[in-house]
Formats: structure tokens, C-alpha cells, sequence
């Protein structure tokens, strides 16, 4: 997406024919104040609904997603080069996202009670309740720019807070087509409000003292950004879900095809634009390593790369904008300076240039030093880094190697294998036999170290969208004493 915006007017332009999706104001710090003061008013209307009340929209948003699926699929393409089967398949995991978060709702966050009263010379009841927090910031990112923030908001709403929503200054129409198909579905005025712009925008919207939580879909350096901006408030509850530098482990005993179509799809898939995509390859030493490399070349190599509208249509599409692409190329070329070998060199088409080949990166001969430095990188394209390792104990040692922790996978080996992987490499989402961005709807899903700050989402979102409230009931005021307890 290519937007426009100066301190009036925003402009979301698509990437692929320079269609004007969306056009409006960015929103103005007067106006923030008022949304937030709305916001909050809202906030206190919306946790007196019943929760039946609240399922019900909810459930009648996930209505309206599959009654206009084509449309907002279409939309997603035409603002982010998403190709049309992976928005549709977006617009599927939405839909999917309410039955998951109602059930999480229900299983993690319904009152309880702990011990009940039988008698009155009985225990008192020891319940627990859930409270909203309040008035929640949500905001989005491109690449799932439906699915994410729904993710967040769902499970938002369904616990009594109100939301403002801050899409992606790159998919602006489609977080606009969103709340208004909240709106439709029947969510009261104000419990869901849109806000427009840039970082500026976000930063102005995190200030208001309304804020009760803030959650990010986004990078590492924009999670610090925002951990650093709310120094001082810890009652801003901050759930921060960020990118990873994430290994794929292949055994010497995995079958070379195997291979090639698990490490590909994990380091290609959406153009890269995963934030569980493969960033790092490591080999096993042995006699199938020379196949399983020599597949995944060929398997990269043909690849069909195209615009989503092209006709057959390709396997990879477009980078969200030429920005994102030259960012990418100069990531690729840091890792030749470093000291990476090329082995399917990375190209930007002339014609569209936000268009990339996908590539791969050697990267066995670096140093200890230099080896730390590229596990501590962060990209977002379709560029992977491959590694030799002697054995596969070296090989979790090299996959370790990173601060970040939000996805492995292992291909072959045995589940003790597995459990040592998973036990040495710290990521909070860890496959077997499995690409690495393999998610399921009733798993959390985040990241440790760099790629979190122990707040997963997934099934477990709802958890950091209220509080637990404890009580110690009896229906009768007791006339113990309590100065003389045996009395």
C-alpha cells in the first residue's frame, strides 16, 4: 500500500493499479481526546451488557465476514499485493477467530467458583470474577491486517472493553471496512472507534491518560518504542506481539523434496511477510545434505513470482510497498558485506518494484561474531539464510543463537530430538515435521525474549483483556468476633 498523508488528509493508494481506496483526515490530537472520551463512556455502557449480549454481536460480525468474504478479501488485495487465495484464507482464519475466542472466553475467563456454599455453617464462597480493563488501544499491522487486530479486538470485546483501533498507516481501508462491518453487526456506538495515521497518531493515542491497555501487532522496535513511552504507568497494561529471526532445524535422515517444499513455504509463504517465517535454515551434516540443499535451490528457483492480478496466478506476490522492498534489498545486501555467499541472488523487477525474488543467503562461513549479529537481525521479505551445522546438537546451538524467540520447527530427527529443541531454543511457537509458521486457533500463539513480552495471544489473548477479581462471599454478616476467636 501506498499512502499519502500530510496533517489533514490521508490517502491509501493500491500498490498494484494506484486505485484510491480510502481517502479521509488523520486524526488530530483535539480529535483523539474526544475519541478516547467517548471511548470511555462507552466503556462503562458496554460492561453492563450481558455477556450473551456480547456473543451475539460478536457472532453476527463473523456473519457479515462470510456473507461479503469476497469483498473484504478483494479489499485486502488491492491495499497490501496479498494474493487472492491468501486473503481469502484470511478472511477465513476471521471468521474461525470468533468461535475460538468465544470458547477461549468461556474455558479461561468464566466466573468460578472455588469453594461453594452448602450450609450455612458452611466455608463462605471463595469466586472469582473477571473485570474489563477499560478502554483499550489496538494497533494493527499490515500483512494480516483483518485477522491480527481482530484477534485482539474479539477477545476485547467479548471481555467489556471498548476499543480504538489504529490500523496500519498501509491498510488503512481495510481496518475502516472492519469497524464498519462491527457497526453493522450491531456494536454500540463508540465501543469500537477508528483513529488515522502514521506513528505520530499512535503515539498521541497511547498518551491519553484513558488508556487502560495497549496492544501491538508489530516490530521490535516499535514494541520498545512503546515500552519506553509508557515508563511510569504501569497500570497500562502493554501486550506486545513482535517479529522473530526463527530456525528451521533439518535433520540428515529428512527426505530431500520434503525438505524443499517445508523449508520454502516456511521462508516464502505471503512474500515473506510472516512474522513466524523462516529467517534461518540449519543443515545436519550427513548424506542426504547435499540432496536436501540441492532441492531447495530448485524448489526456489521455481517459484513463479508475480502480481496478484497475473494470470496464471504466481506463488509468491508483492512486498507491501517499494519501501519494503528496498529495505529488503538492503538487508540482503548487509549480509553479503557480512560475509554471506549468494545462492539464489535476490532481484527487484524494474517494471514493479515492489516485487521480489526470493532468496538464499550462505551463511556457514561466518564468524562466531558475525553469526550472533545475523540471529539478532530482523527482516520481513523472502530472504533465508542457510547454515552447515557438524551434528544436530550443533545445529539447536546455531538455531539458539538469536534474542528472539517467537518460532523453530524441526523436520526429521526423533521426539526426543524435538524435546531437546524445544527445551535449548526458547520460542514460544516450536513444530515438528511442520513449517515453521504452522499456528492453530485453540494454541496461544508469542513470542519469548525479543519476540514478546509475555503476553501470548492466540487462544490465551483473552487473558490479557480483563482482571481477576477475588471474593470471599457469605449472604450473612457473621457474628464472629474476631479480637477473641474463641469466644
Amino acid at each position: 500500500m501506498n499512502s499519502k498523508n500530510n496533517s489533514a488528509n490521508f490517502t491509501s493508494i493500491s500498490p498494484i493499479n494506484g486505485q484510491t481506496l480510502w481517502t479521509g483526515e488523520t486524526t488530530s490530537n483535539a480529535v483523539i481526546g474526544d475519541v478516547f472520551a467517548s471511548s470511555a463512556v462507552a466503556a462503562d455502557r458496554w460492561k453492563q451488557q450481558s455477556i450473551d449480549a456480547r456473543i451475539a454481536i460478536v457472532r453476527r460480525y463473523a456473519e457479515i465476514l462470510q456473507q461479503r468474504k469476497g469483498e473484504i478479501a478483494s479489499l485486502i488485495t488491492s491495499e497490501t499485493g496479498k494474493l487472492p487465495s491468501e486473503a481469502a484464507g484470511e478472511v477465513s482464519a476471521s471468521i474461525a477467530k470468533v468461535k475460538w475466542s468465544i470458547e477461549a472466553l468461556s474455558d479461561r475467563r468464566s466466573e468460578t467458583i472455588v469453594t461453594p456454599n452448602h450450609g450455612a455453617d458452611a466455608d463462605p464462597v471463595r469466586r472469582i470474577r473477571y473485570s474489563p480493563l477499560g478502554v483499550t488501544l489496538v494497533l494493527g499491522p499490515f500483512n494480516f491486517p483483518l485477522h491480527l487486530p481482530g484477534g485482539q479486538i474479539i477477545p476485547a470485546l467479548l471481555a467489556g472493553n471498548s476499543v480504538v483501533f489504529k490500523p496500519s498507516d498501509q491498510s488503512t481501508a481495510v481496518g475502516a471496512w472492519m469497524t464498519e462491518a462491527w457497526s453493522a453487526a450491531g456494536l454500540p456506538s463508540g465501543v469500537l472507534q477508528m483513529i488515522v495515521g502514521g506513528i505520530e497518531v499512535a503515539q498521541a493515542a497511547i498518551d491519553r491518560p484513558e488508556v487502560a491497555a495497549v496492544f501491538l501487532t508489530g516490530s521490535r522496535t516499535a514494541g520498545q518504542s512503546i515500552h519506553r513511552q509508557l515508563a511510569g504507568r504501569p497500570e497500562v497494561l502493554l501486550a506486545l506481539e513482535l517479529g522473530g529471526n526463527n530456525p528451521i532445524v533439518v535433520d540428515a535422515t529428512a527426505d530431500p523434496a520434503s525438505v524443499a517444499n517445508h523449508v520454502s513455504y516456511s521462508a516464502f509463504v505471503s512474500s515473506g511477510q510472516r512474522c513466524t517465517c523462516a529467517r534461518r535454515a540449519v543443515f545436519v551434516e550427513g548424506v542426504n545434505t547435499e540432496q536436501q540443499f540441492s532441492a531447495l535451490v530448485e524448489k526456489t528457483l521455481s517459484l513463479k513470482v508475480g502480481m496478484p492480478d497475473n494470470d496464471p496466478p504466481p506463488q509468491l506476490g508483492p512486498l507491501v510497498s517499494a519501501d519494503a522492498a528496498a529495505s529488503l534489498k538492503q538487508t540482503y545486501d548487509d549480509l553479503i558485506a557480512m560475509g554471506c555467499r549468494a545462492i539464489v541472488p535476490l532481484s527487484i523487477d524494474p517494471g514493479h518494484p515492489s516485487l521480489v525474488s526470493p532468496a538464499i543467503v550462505d551463511a556457514t562461513e561466518l564468524s562466531s561474531e558475525q553469526t550472533d549479529a545475523l540471529g539478532a537481525m530482523e527482516w520481513f521479505g523472502p530472504l533465508l539464510a542457510v547454515v552447515e551445522a557438524a551434528n544436530l546438537e550443533d545445529a539447536f546451538q546455531v538455531a539458539s543463537r538469536t534474542p528472539y524467540g517467537l518460532a523453530a520447527s524441526l523436520l526429521g530427527g526423533t521426539c526426543d530430538d524435538f524435546q531437546r529443541l524445544v527445551d535449548q531454543v526458547g520460542a514460544g511457537v516450536v513444530n515438528w515435521n511442520g513449517p515453521t509458521t504452522g499456528a492453530a486457533g485453540n494454541l496461544p500463539f508469542g513470542g519469548r525474549g525479543h519476540s514478546g513480552n509475555h503476553r501470548p495471544a492466540g487462544f490465551f489473548a483473552v487473558d490479557f483483556c480483563n482482571e481477576p477479581v477475588s471474593s470471599i462471599e457469605t449472604d450473612a454478616l457473621a457474628k464472629t468476633d474476631f479480637w477473641n476467636p474463641k469466644a
